[in-house]
């Protein structure tokens, strides 16, 4: 064989490869355009968090402040009843959560509040409102044993919470089904004086406490 058709030979084989790569290297391309970063669409989009969406106006708590809080009657997970008219002369507090599926935020702000005795004296009474059935804490707090120490009451169809416009807040993952990280406070003549929505999902007891002391 001739040099001449070596040449033609190798040059031939560089060619090919050249054209191969450069097929490749667009149909990389067009890939990392189509989903940038190479992740998927679930986790490219921050709003996927517990699988939620949100839509819709977001809620504004601040038309609560100065009106008589919406009256409800919930149950603790030992069947205990809380009335919010009976308790008048209380400072209470509500704490509206995702509750189960919120670990673990939710859950350390309901331990928080259960273990901090500036919630539970003769002058305030911090609740803690989820909606999850009574009978699905039992794991929850043999996981957490300091949960047993918080009051816990269950809006089970969501009413209390819808009345209250948090289901539709900024730190609702799951827009009109749960609630966030949201709390109100309630003075002792039954209305409402103080509002906190939390999309960051911190431990407030400071800050409530601060906003508690500012009615005295």
């Amino acid at each position: 064989m001739s040099r001449n058709s070596n040449s033609g030979g190798v040059i031939a084989i560089i060619i090919t490869i050249i054209v191969t790569g450069g097929v490749i290297f667009l149909a990389l391309s067009n890939n990392t355009n189509a989903n940038p970063g190479g992740s998927s669409s679930a986790a490219a989009n921050p709003a996927d968090h517990h699988g939620g969406t949100s839509s819709g106006p977001i809620s504004d708590l601040n038309t609560l402040i100065g009106k008589p809080a919406p009256d409800f009657t919930l149950s603790d997970h030992g069947g205990q009843s809380y009335a919010l008219k009976d308790l008048r002369g209380k400072t209470v507090v509500l704490f509206f959560n995702e509750g189960l599926m919120c670990y673990p935020a939710c859950w350390n702000q309901i331990a928080a509040l259960g273990d901090d005795q500036r919630f539970s004296g003769d002058d305030v009474i911090a609740l803690s409102i989820v909606t999850d059935n009574p009978g699905e804490w039992d794991k929850a707090i043999r996981q957490m044993p300091e949960l047993a120490k918080a009051t816990i009451v269950h809006d089970t169809n969501s009413k209390v919470s819808r009345s209250y416009g948090v289901l539709t807040t900024a730190s609702s993952m799951h827009y009109g089904q749960f609630p966030g990280h949201s709390y109100v406070v309630i003075d002792k003549d039954g209305v409402v004086r103080h509002v906190y929505d939390d999309p960051n999902m911190a431990i407030h007891n400071d800050q409530l406490i601060e906003e508690i002391t500012k009615l005295s």
